[in-house]
């Protein structure tokens, strides 16, 4: 499988951004994906899960009201919408195939997207 995660960027505080990873090599359909981001210093953790068919999802509370994923199945592409940013959703966000749900992940992680909020 192979995760490319794009689009992450420099934003001021309580802006928006939003953030795509395309995924090959399985069948996308099928596989329900997650959004993880990793801070310096600090373990990756969870941000966001859905389902393969788009219906569910699943949030960190840190996140929840302000971030929204989305998946294309068509272009095997998961996206993360990222709303009114805070300087602690700065990391290195990255896509991952989800084993358990909600928020274990195969052990694969594609190359990542950095996002950084300023104050």
């Amino acid at each position: 499988v192979q995760l490319q995660a794009s689009g992450g960027g420099l934003v001021q505080a309580g802006g928006a951004l939003r953030v795509s990873c395309a995924a090959s090599g399985r069948i996308f359909s099928l596989d329900n994906m997650g959004w993880f981001r990793q801070a310096p210093g600090k373990e990756r953790d969870f941000v966001a899960a859905i389902g393969w068919s788009g219906l569910t999802t699943y949030y960190a509370d840190s996140v929840k009201g302000r971030f929204t994923i989305s998946r294309d199945n068509a272009k095997n592409t998961v996206y993360l919408q990222m709303e009114n940013l805070k300087p602690e959703d700065t990391a290195v966000y990255y896509c991952a195939v989800i084993r358990e749900w909600p928020k274990n992940p195969f052990d694969y992680w594609g190359q990542g997207t950095q996002v950084t909020v300023s104050s």
